[in-house]
């Protein structure tokens, strides 16, 4: 009989190839759903900004707000998103969440807010 040079991996290394990658795989999907979350979160916060711009712009034309976001001028509302507006002759208000974000978030403009408060108040659980 002879010998013939045999070269492979042994069970063992793969073994141990396989374990590094299933703990690697372990720590970054979560990570990497929690990144997706926080993305969600800051497009609801965009659209929330957007929003108010675009109430501004609605108020030159027609001197009041408006309670319905597909009359506002410029408006592009993002997908996944939910937008709801309240407006009168004098003031308004945006409120932003996204079912896909962190849950419980949500952003909420006011044309206006008490002194010294911001006009948008973003809240997290």
């Amino acid at each position: 009989m002879t010998k013939q040079n045999q070269s492979g991996f042994t069970l063992i290394e793969l073994l141990v190839v396989v374990a590094i990658i299933g703990i690697l795989a372990a720590i970054a999907i979560p990570q990497f759903a929690a990144y997706r979350a926080k993305g969600f979160d800051a497009r609801a916060e965009s659209d929330c900004r957007n929003a108010a711009t675009a109430q501004e712009a609605y108020f030159v034309d027609h001197a009041t707000y408006s309670a319905d976001a597909a009359s506002l001028p410029g408006f592009v509302q993002s997908q996944d998103v939910n937008v709801a507006l309240t407006g009168s002759d004098t003031e308004f208000s945006v409120t932003c969440d996204s079912p896909k974000g962190t849950s419980g978030f949500q952003c909420v403009w006011t044309s206006n807010p008490n002194v010294g408060d911001p006009n948008m108040v973003c809240t997290a659980p």
